[in-house]
Order: C-alpha cells, then structure tokens, then sequence
C-alpha cells in the first residue's frame, strides 16, 4: 500500500531563524486557499502545534523519533495527514540537531529523511549578504541524504538587500522560494519555556496568525512550494492505529504490554476519564486523548480555571503540562475542584500528573495553596531542565507495570521539594542517574513527559485500572 501526501519541512540553521512565523503563515495562507493542511512539528514542543491548530483548524502532531521512535514516525505522519491535501511540518532548532550525544536521532533531518520530504530552509538574512550562499551550500551539502529543495529569506531589509541575497544564490543551485521583510506585526510574546500559548492570547494569537498569513502571501511563491511539496514520493507505511494497541503489542523495550481495552462498563456506558485543559494547562499530545477513547473511555475536558467540580462520573484523571506557575493564585482560588482532586486521589482512582499536573498536586505552588495530594512543595526556579531521558519504571502504577522503561523528555523552570516520595515514579537510567517523581496509591506524578504513542499499554494500563459502575 502508498500514500501520496504531498508535505514540506520547514527547517532552518539555528534556532530563532523565524521557522514558526514561517511554517504557521504556509499553514494558513495554504489553508485560506482552500487546501486541507496536516499541521506538524518536529519534537517535544507542545506550543508551536497551538499555533498551527490556530492556523490549520486540524490537531497540530508531534514527530518525535527519540519519545517514539523512528519507526512510528512515517504511521503517526500519515495517521494526522489522512485526507489531506498538503502537510507541512515545522523543524526543531537547526536542522541537524537532534538529541545530545545520539548523532542526528530526532533532528529536523531526520525525520524529513524518514518522511522522504524536501526541506525549505528558512534563513536569517538580517546580517549577511553574500555569505547566504556559502552558509545555504553548506547545509545543503552536508549530508546527500537531506533534499535541501529551496530557501525563504527571513528578515529581509530591503530590495537592495533582497537583490544582493538573491544574486548570491544564484550560484548555489538552491532556488529563493520566499523573501519575507522585518515584520513587528507578526511578532508573538515569548517567555520563560517559549513563546505564550494559544489558549492564553486569543484574539492577539489570531491577529499573529493572519499577520503571519499575509506577510508568507506576500513574500513566497506559494505555487512553487506546493509544487515541491507534491514532488515527494509516496510513503509505504501503513498509518498508525491508536485501537491496535492491545496485549501483545510490543512496547519500546520489547515486552508486551500485557494489558487488554477495558472497553464499556457492564451497563454499555464509557468509564469518564477527566482532561484538564484550559489556559494553565495546554500541554498534550493529541495522540493521548485517541488512545484513551481506543481502551474504552470517555473522555471528558475541564478547566481547573472555571469549574469547581470535576466532570460528572470521573474515574479518572489526567492532568498534562502547561503553565500553573502563571496562575498559581487563580488556581489556589478554586477550592472546591482542589478538594474534588483531593478526594478522587484520596478514594485509590487512577490519577496521572505530569509536570504542571505535578506542581498543581502538591502542597503548594510558590506559596499558594494547591490540592495537598503530595506532601512536596513547589516553586518556581532560575535554572531551565530541559531535554530527552530514558527512564524506568520502579513500582507498579496506573501507567506502567515495575521495569518498563520509557523515552520522555523534561522541560520545566520550577522545582519541587523533595523531589521523589518513598516510592518515586521513574528512576532516570539517562543521561544521568537519579529518582523522581511519586507513586501513591492510584496517583502516578512526574516532570517526565511521556508520548504515549511511544510506550504501548499505557492508555489500557490506565483505562483497566478505572473504578467499575
């Protein structure tokens, strides 16, 4: 079987090179012409796929082949991009970083060369003439297996300027698919993990979306870019199954996951499991939600900024990552839903916390009142922990049976104290040895983000474990 999906990777040298502005402007102008765009993002990043939701109206997808590995990257591509016309994939830092120490696993290259795609290079252009072309060539050049197709020059500051980059890359072979000018307007906030969420800008992240939109309009060759885009091959790999995780399925290890769909209750209902969401928790992977209802659950969002009680019927919770920091006095506010949190932990229910989920479990959050599920407190921190690690479980858990190791990935500016309880939820094997996290009772917490489309059995594991009606 072969799937044609026409798809761009828009990558770049460095970091801060305008790949978003970028990627998010195709995305939309791409869309606003009519096109179903599949939206993408290299990595762990949970914010940029914010924005291309914005742009796309489709569930922006990691592509992740450390958390996931390289084989589920072409079935995960096709799994989001079914149906569509064009899939456009934004690049992690530069293009060929990938995880430390591991060569190019994870790099933008990388998964464009497991995707087959041509790559657009967006370069910063603000400081360079002619030096463009010996810095393009060599990018293009590095390894024969990445098809450097075309460049989009990004901080242009004049026509001047445009003409002198321009002539310079004549002589590389790589053609100029886009010159985009210095534009304020598409500007959007950053701050300590990146730049602000969607969920918390709104009407100022739809105004960046559309400046973005334009700016791409104006200065890109958007035929020329779908042209290129439907120059990739067709992929072989059949799409990735989130119902076909099931007993036996081996997981990244190597074991079976032992663990069957829970399926409906005895009365032919779904056990409810509750998602929080809302502007202090927007960190997840789509991937989550599709596995939870594949195992047989309902699954119902809510927002500890809002709602005083948790959805009606919950067996279950799973709180993500986000930005509890920011709204650690609003959410300190809310105690009727932190006694809500308290008392489902309290009665041994499936409870799954994952860094921000972790902090809001706590005793406390930079002085603030939080659920006292877990006896730590938490505050916010100078230093930034980030990247990829591997991890084992050390005791059963609502996620994971003792000794399953996973890939996941840290990326947090807060700390919490201690931090591991008497039974922790991961002893770190990589790139460093260390405990953390807690296990308690039905309560699993961790700053370890984890892709559950990477490690099989989770969804079911904590499905299974729900109470029954």
């Amino acid at each position: 079987m072969s799937t044609h999906i026409p798809r761009l990777v828009i990558a770049a040298p460095a970091s801060g090179s305008g790949k978003t502005t970028v990627a998010t402007g195709l995305m939309r102008a791409f869309a606003d012409a009519g096109l179903a765009v599949s939206p993408h993002k290299v990595g762990p990043d949970y914010i940029d796929p914010g924005y291309h939701t914005l742009a796309t109206g489709r569930p922006g997808r990691n592509l992740d082949a450390y958390m996931c590995g390289p084989q589920q990257v072409e079935p995960l591509f096709l799994h989001g991009a079914a149906g569509c016309d064009l899939a456009v994939v934004e690049g992690v830092m530069g293009l060929y970083d990938g995880a430390s120490g591991q060569g190019e696993l994870a790099s933008t290259a990388h998964v464009a060369k497991l995707l087959r795609a041509p790559v657009v290079l967006v370069v910063d252009a603000s400081s360079q003439s002619r030096s463009v072309a010996a810095l393009v060539h060599g990018f293009a050049s590095w390894d024969p297996e990445v098809r450097v197709a075309g460049v989009i020059l990004n901080k242009v500051g004049s026509d001047r300027h445009e003409r002198l980059l321009r002539e310079a890359l004549d002589e590389s072979g790589v053609p100029v698919l886009g010159a985009l000018r210095r534009a304020p307007a598409v500007h959007t906030p950053s701050r300590h993990l990146g730049l602000v969420p969607v969920a918390e800008r709104s009407t100022e992240a739809l105004d960046a979306v559309a400046a973005q939109a334009a700016q791409v309009r104006e200065g890109c060759d958007l035929e020329a870019l779908l042209a290129l885009a439907r120059s990739a091959p067709a992929l072989t790999d059949e799409a990735w199954d989130p119902g076909a995780l099931r007993a036996g399925v081996p997981q990244g290890d190597g074991t079976a996951s032992g663990v069957e769909a829970a399926g409906p209750q005895p009365n032919g209902t779904r056990p409810v499991v509750a998602v929080a969401g809302g502007a202090a928790f927007t960190f997840s992977y789509a991937e989550h939600t599709e596995l939870l209802t594949a195992a047989g659950a309902e699954v119902v969002t809510f927002d500890p900024l809002r709602d005083e009680k948790l959805p009606p019927d919950t067996a279950g919770l799973v709180i993500g990552g986000g930005f509890p920091e920011m709204y650690a006095p609003e959410l300190s506010a809310n105690e009727p839903l932190r006694k809500a949190v308290a008392d489902l932990a309290a009665s041994g229910a499936p409870v799954a916390a994952e860094c921000a989920g972790l902090l809001y479990l706590s005793r406390s959050l930079d002085g603030k009142p939080m659920c006292g599920v877990l006896a730590a407190e938490a505050r916010m921190s100078e230093r930034l922990t980030l990247g990829y690690r591997e991890a084992v479980a050390i005791a059963d858990n609502p996620l994971a049976a003792a000794g399953t190791r996973v890939r996941g990935h840290e990326f947090h500016r807060t700390v919490i104290e201690p931090g591991a309880g008497a039974t922790p939820a991961w002893g770190f094997t990589s790139p460093e040895r260390r405990v953390e996290g807690f296990v308690r009772g039905g309560v699993h917490a961790s700053y370890l983000h984890v892709h559950w489309a990477g490690a099989p059995g989770t969804a079911e594991r904590f499905v299974a474990g729900l109470p029954r009606r």
